[in-house]
Order: structure tokens, then sequence, then C-alpha cells
């Protein structure tokens, strides 16, 4: 049966629509903007038993939850590998451990991958990667004498992890998806799975979008993990080749910005399948927040995490507020499940540099706009952003901004806020000192930065893009494009109602 762009199963990874935030906020305005395409949701969780947050629109036919941990899913496992098959299977198996330690050994990983996949789907994987036979493999490939895990010594423990570790990312190939629509990947990595033994096995169209660069974060999370080193060796080769796997088979890659357009062609996404689509927000949901407050006031907005890298908005705020002692600083949004303990390491921070009283933690708001109004001027510290709500949804309401230079922010910026280096509390608090002393030039900014967002980001034209690129993947002709003077009528669909004042937090 040939695929329609009227059905998209969507794939996504500890984001919509169980939690909040950039990713998912950007998911339910893909999903309530295309209210003739029917989506399913895949979502790839940790359990399986996460609440869903977030109430789904008719058009979402069906969500399934697929726990990483846990009880497999898929079909019920049989009776482990035997004899020839066993020994195929750890042939195979090697092969795919090789084309991750030992490129120079020329295995392929798509193949090893696909035939992983075979087994994953018929409910056998798990019950092979369990085995003793297994764990010698990797301990024999990581012992080659002419690889550098071998000086590390790696233990029959850190054999056991890795396996444990591998399965559990594997599973997502046991998921079966559509096979009459277009297979879209909301983010790199364990997400591609399903989608790529779709269009193997099916031949299913698959569309990757990247909002942050999920190679990235995972490099960048693996600093802390306690895991040892050959462990972390394993599993990051494994994101790294399944990340160029992904960028060579996608038919399209989406990223939200140029910056990660740049990364892709690096990691080997050919130029040509790379079409950038900018992150949208309504103006009509973020209009002009009005009068400044009096006491000065630093806002931001987002979840308590450490890839928004707080202490360092915290430390530049008490350098700031040595030289205007009444300056607070208001933090609006949720602590996520497990970020009670930083929230904790922040709120220490703030009592050791004898400025906690000068600090708000507002929780979660309905209404995003207010949280940006609450500011003279609106923050953004993160290590690492795609293209963040959070800085287009500030610049919507008028507020100068002053953010980190990562991701996109200095496409979404442009010369309507000040950009400073991230991790540069010094920087930072510069930046804030000098908006908060000029007013006329905050004002200017503000007026440019809210300019910039109806010439360039509104969530229509977002919306738009994608529907066009469903169509374009199943051979559909384009929707007409209205023109874009017209922006204020395209933003009066009765779906948007549904949007205003509800506000996202990213």
């Amino acid at each position: 049966m040939p695929s329609s762009g009227r059905h998209v199963t969507m794939l996504t990874e500890g984001t919509y629509p169980h939690v909040h935030g950039g990713v998912s906020t950007w998911c339910d305005q893909l999903v309530r903007g295309m209210p003739e395409v029917d989506f399913s949701v895949l979502s790839l969780t940790g359990s399986g038993r996460e609440p869903v947050g977030w109430e789904l629109p008719p058009n979402v036919r069906r969500h399934t939850a697929f726990p990483l941990w846990g009880p497999t899913q898929g079909p019920a496992p049989r009776r482990p590998l035997v004899g020839r098959e066993r020994r195929r299977f750890v042939d195979t198996y090697e092969r795919f451990l090789l084309s991750l330690l030992d490129p120079a050994a020329g295995c392929d990983f798509g193949e090893g991958l696909y035939a992983l996949a075979a087994l994953a789907r018929r409910g056998r994987l798990t019950a092979a990667l369990r085995t003793e036979a297994v764990l010698r493999s990797l301990m024999w490939i990581w012992s080659m004498p002419h690889l550098p895990t071998a000086a590390a010594r790696p233990t029959v423990h850190d054999a056991l992890t890795a396996t444990d570790l591998m399965e559990h990312a594997l599973r997502p190939l046991a998921a079966r998806i559509s096979p009459d629509g277009v297979a879209h990947a909301v983010s790199s990595g364990l997400a591609t799975l399903p989608a790529l033994a779709a269009q193997h096995f099916e031949g299913v169209p698959f569309l990757l979008t990247e909002h942050g660069i999920y190679l990235r974060e995972r490099y960048l999370g693996y600093r802390t993990e306690a895991q040892s080193w050959p462990v972390k060796a394993l599993l990051l080769a494994f994101y790294r080749e399944l990340n160029t796997l992904g960028y060579r088979k996608a038919r399209l890659i989406t990223p939200c910005n140029q910056y990660n357009r740049r990364w892709e062609e690096r990691g080997g996404a050919p130029a040509e399948r790379i079409r950038t689509v900018y992150n949208g927000v309504d103006p009509h949901a973020f209009p002009y927040a009005g009068p400044e407050p009096e006491t000065p006031t630093l806002s931001w907005a987002g979840r308590i995490d450490p890839i928004k890298d707080l202490a360092t908005l915290i430390r530049a705020y008490a350098i700031a507020r040595a030289e205007l002692p009444e300056l607070r600083l208001r933090l609006f949004g949720p602590v996520p499940a497990g970020g009670e303990d930083y929230r904790t390491r922040l709120e220490k921070l703030a009592a050791e540099l004898g400025v906690a009283d000068g600090i708000t933690y507002e929780g979660r708001v309905s209404d995003v706009a207010r949280a940006y109004a609450a500011g003279n001027v609106v923050m953004l510290s993160s290590i690492s952003e795609g293209f963040p709500f959070s800085l287009i949804e500030a610049m919507s309401c008028g507020r100068a901004t002053v953010s980190t230079d990562v991701g996109g922010v200095r496409e979404a910026v442009g010369d309507t806020g000040l950009v400073v280096p991230p991790r540069e509390p010094a920087v930072m608090a510069a930046a804030v000192v000098d908006l908060l002393r000029d007013d006329a030039r905050r004002a200017e900014l503000g007026r440019r930065a809210r300019q910039r967002v109806v010439d360039r980001f509104t969530l229509h034209r977002s919306v738009d893009g994608f529907r066009n690129i469903y169509r374009e993947l199943t051979g559909e002709p384009p929707v007409p494009e209205a023109p874009a003077a017209d922006w204020t009528v395209r933003l009066t669909d009765p779906w948007r109602q549904e949007l205003v004042g509800g506000g996202t937090l990213s």
C-alpha cells in the first residue's frame, strides 16, 4: 500500500506527551496545526508508567508508550537461540561490536543493526543478549591489544553493565509502526530505531527532526556518569554510529536552525537532504508584555535542569546584584522528576553567595507570557539548546534578552538582544548591568525583537513547512503558501484558540 501524507507516526524519546518542554511544545503545535492529518505517537519512556501530561487532540488516533526498562515489549519471547542459530547470532553481534569499537575491522554498523532488528521483531533479541557468550565476545573485543580499551583492564562487571545498557537501548527495534504513513522521529538517537527498521523492512519514508544535537548532549551527559571508561566508550560509539546512520538514511532532515545543520553535515548528513524549518510561536498568544516591573528584575522560564545551567545564572545574578542591590531573579518552571537534588544544589549556591533572599522559584505557570512580563530582562543560560521556545516567546513579548551563545540562539536573536558565552557569569552579569542601566536601549531591543518574531518565526510558517514536507515525502502536491504579509489572517484558525493563554515552558 502506498504511503500517505495524511498519516504520520511521531517518534519521541522522553518528551511528548509525558513531559512539558520545548520539544513537547513543538510536537503539540505540529499535531494541532494539522487537524487533517492522523497522527500516531510512539513515545520511548523509562518504565511505561509515566502519566500523559498533555491533553491529546482528536487527530492523535493512537498513543503507545514504549518503555526502555521493565518488561520487554513486542512479540512474546520464544525459546533461547541454540545451535547454529546461536552461533550465527554471536558472529553477528561480534561484527556489530567491532563496528563500534574497531572501525578499522571494516564491519558495517547498519548491517549489524538491521540483523538485530530482525531478531527484535521476533521477540528474540533480549534473550539472545543475556548470555555468557555475548559477555565473552565483548570481553574479547575490549581486550584486543591494539584497542585503547585494553589498557583500561575492563572487568566482567563492566561487561555485564555495558551489555545491560545496550540491551535496553536496542529495545525500540522491536517497536512496529504503521506502514502506510511517514515515520517522523523528532530527535536523533533511540527514537530513530523504529523508523530505521520500518524504512528497511517496509519502505516507510523516514523524516528526522533535530532540536538539540542529540549526540553532543550524550557526550555532555556521559562526562558525569559513574560507569567505567570501557562502558562509556561502547555506549558513546553506539550513539555516534546510530546518529550517522540516521543522517544517512533519513529521506529528509529538518533541523530547527542553521547551527544544527552544520553539525549534521559534519556528522555525515547529505547537504541536499537537509532543510531548515525554524520553530515558531503565535504572536497573539505572546503579545507585548506592557510596563516593566518597578523593581529591577531578571526573569527566566524553563525546567530546572542541569543543561539549563542555572548555576551560572545565579552566579551572574550575584555579581550584578553587587552593583544593583535591588535586583531580583525570578525563576519560572517545574522541577522534573529526579531534578530535586539539582534544585537543592542551586539553593545552597545562592546561600553561599549571599543572594538567596533575592531569588524566587515560581514553579509552573499556566500563562508563560506572564513570566516574561515579570522581568525587565529575560535570561537564558543554557549550555545546550536547539532553537529555544523560551527565547522567541520572550522576544514576541517585546522583552530584551541576555542569552548564551549555544545552538540556534544567535540565529533567533539576531541584533535584538545580547548574546554571551556559556559558563561565563562575569560576562553575563556585565551584559545585564549594561541593559538595566539603559532604559532606551532595552525598549528598542524589545521592539525589534517582537518584529523579528513576526517577520520570521510565526507558528503557522513552521506548521505549513512540515505540512508540505509530509506531502512531499509521500508524493502529494504541496499546499500553496499564503502571502507572508497575511500573517495576521493566518493566525485565526479555530485550533489557535486552544493555545492562546495556555503558554509553554521550554
